[in-house]
């Protein structure tokens, strides 16, 4: 089951978000600053490239903990942006003011959301292990 939740996370990721943002909504947009592209292509290869990272590290080298480490700070980066939008000047909804959501709630947060919540709940099952074994 552990490695199943860690392979949700970073599909979705690795692979969902990229799939759903190499398109005009982000990377292709003409309404962005080629400053703004940079940082969303910067973000999806970084993000990506983690995500074959801890795949491998999970199924091939049999090792969860960095895989879990690693996939809660990207899904909670996420969530924490999405908290802190306000502050910025971010937001969630295209320039037309629509928003992908499923039942209501904005498709990064309902994903990002289940998947750090499982994360978080394999990290609290398996932290006195990890504390025992303090080798990374």
């Amino acid at each position: 089951m552990r490695k199943a939740i860690i392979t949700f996370s970073i599909v979705l990721y690795a692979f969902v978000v990229p799939f759903l943002e190499i398109n005009t909504t982000h990377v292709f947009n003409p309404d962005w600053t080629p400053h703004v592209r940079i940082h969303e292509v910067w973000q999806l290869i970084a993000n990506s490239g983690i995500g074959l990272l801890c795949l491998w590290l999970v199924w091939i080298k049999n090792e969860t903990k960095i895989s879990t480490i690693l996939s809660l700070l990207i899904t909670g980066g996420f969530l924490l942006a999405y908290i802190l939008q306000d502050f910025y000047g971010g937001s969630m909804k295209y320039l037309d003011g629509s928003e992908k959501t499923l039942l209501g709630i904005n498709i990064g947060v309902l994903g990002f959301g289940a998947a750090f919540l499982l994360l978080f709940t394999i990290m609290c099952n398996d932290i006195k292990s990890w504390t025992t074994n303090s080798s990374l």
